[in-house]
C-alpha cells in the first residue's frame, strides 16, 4: 500500500511529530505572588504587628460601640443605644459646627500657605536649602512645646508678644484665647504654622519634577508669572494638590491638640470639636468614662470621613488622571 505524502512541496526531511500543548497546573496564590513564600515569610512580622496594633483596636472599638462599658465593670450589650445617646447630646451639633468652622478656616487660610511658600522657595537660587530648613523647623518642634510657646504669644495682656507688636501700630490688646469671636482663627493660625512645613517639602519635591522647558517656552511666548503659575505649575501639581486636599479635610476633622491644650473647648464651648467631645465621653469621669458612647462617635466620624473620601476620589478620578 503506497503512502501519500501530504507535506507541502519543497519541504524535506523527517516529518515532525505534532506537539501536544502542555497545560500548566493551576498555581496557588502563594506561587502566584511575586517572590512566592519567602516574600510572605518576610512580610509576616510586619503584617502581624500591623494587625495587632491597627486592625485589632479598630475591631475592638466597633464592638465597644454596641456596649455599655467603662472598662471597669463587665460590658453590657446595648445595641444602638450608644448611637442614640450621641445623637441626642446637644453638644454633638455644637462640636460638628465648630469642627466645620475650623476646617473651613484651615482650607481658606491654611491650605494655600504651603503652596505659596513652596513656589517662592523654588524661585530662590541661593538660599533654598536654608528656607526649606526654616519651613520644616515647626514640624520638628514637639506639639506640646509649640502650644506652650504660642500661649505666650497669645497672652491677653499688653505685654503679650502679639499684643506688643500690634500695639506699635495702635491696635489691641486682644484677648486671643478668651474672645469667642477670634479664638478659632487663633487656633487655626497656630495649627497652620505647626503643620505647613511638611506640606511645603512635598510641594518643593513635586516642583522639581516640572519640566523647565515648559517655563522657557512660556517665557518665549511672553507669559508672565501668574500665567505660568496658572497654566504650568498648578496643572503639573494637580495630583499632589488633590491628595493634600483630602488629607487636609481628614486632619481638620480630627483636630484635638489645639482645642484641648489651648482652651479645653472654651470659651462657652466655642472650640469644642468632635475629638474633644470623644475625649470627654471617655475620660471626664475619674471612675471610668462612657467608652461605649466614645467608640460610637468615633465610628460615626470614621464612616463619614470614609464616605467623603470615596466620593471625593470618585469625583476627581478623571481629572486627576488627565
Amino acid at each position: 500500500m503506497t503512502s501519500i505524502d501530504t507535506r507541502p512541496a519543497g519541504v524535506t526531511g523527517v516529518r515532525a511529530e505534532p506537539r501536544t500543548a502542555v497545560r500548566p497546573g493551576r498555581r496557588g496564590p502563594l506561587a502566584r505572588a511575586r517572590g512566592g513564600l519567602p516574600t510572605l515569610v518576610f512580610l509576616a512580622p510586619m503584617l502581624l504587628v500591623f494587625g495587632v496594633f491597627s486592625w485589632l483596636p479598630i475591631g475592638r472599638a466597633v464592638v465597644m460601640s454596641f456596649q455599655r462599658t467603662n472598662l471597669v465593670a463587665d460590658p453590657v450589650w446595648v445595641g444602638f443605644a450608644n448611637f442614640q445617646q450621641v445623637f441626642a447630646d446637644p453638644q454633638l451639633w455644637t462640636a460638628v459646627q465648630n469642627t466645620g468652622y475650623f476646617a473651613v478656616l484651615a482650607l481658606v487660610f491654611g491650605y494655600p500657605v504651603p503652596l505659596v511658600a513652596a513656589i517662592l522657595m523654588s524661585e530662590a537660587r541661593r538660599l533654598r536649602g536654608l528656607f526649606s530648613a526654616l519651613a520644616y523647623l515647626p514640624v520638628v518642634v514637639p506639639p506640646v512645646v509649640a502650644v506652650l510657646l504660642w500661649k505666650l504669644f497669645y497672652d491677653a495682656g499688653e505685654d503679650g508678644v502679639f499684643n506688643t507688636v500690634l500695639g506699635w501700630i495702635g491696635l489691641g490688646p486682644f484677648a486671643w484665647l478668651q474672645d469667642a469671636d477670634i479664638v478659632m482663627p487663633s487656633l487655626v493660625l497656630e495649627a497652620t504654622w505647626a503643620a505647613a512645613g511638611g506640606t511645603v517639602i512635598i510641594y518643593l519635591a513635586a516642583l522639581t519634577g516640572v519640566d523647565p522647558s515648559l517655563y522657557e517656552a512660556a517665557e518665549i511666548d511672553g507669559a508672565g508669572v501668574w500665567r505660568k503659575l496658572w497654566h504650568i505649575t498648578l496643572p503639573q501639581l494637580r495630583g499632589i494638590l488633590l491628595i493634600t486636599f483630602i488629607l487636609q479635610i481628614i486632619g481638620t476633622a480630627q483636630v484635638f491638640l489645639e482645642p484641648f491644650l489651648f482652651t479645653d473647648g472654651g470659651p462657652a464651648n466655642r472650640t469644642l470639636t468632635l475629638l474633644l467631645l470623644i475625649y470627654r465621653y471617655a475620660f471626664t469621669n475619674s471612675l471610668g468614662g462612657d467608652y461605649g458612647a466614645a467608640a460610637a462617635l468615633s465610628l460615626l466620624l470614621a464612616l463619614v470621613l470614609t464616605a467623603f473620601s470615596a466620593l471625593y476620589f470618585r469625583l476627581t478620578r478623571s481629572w486627576s488622571g488627565s
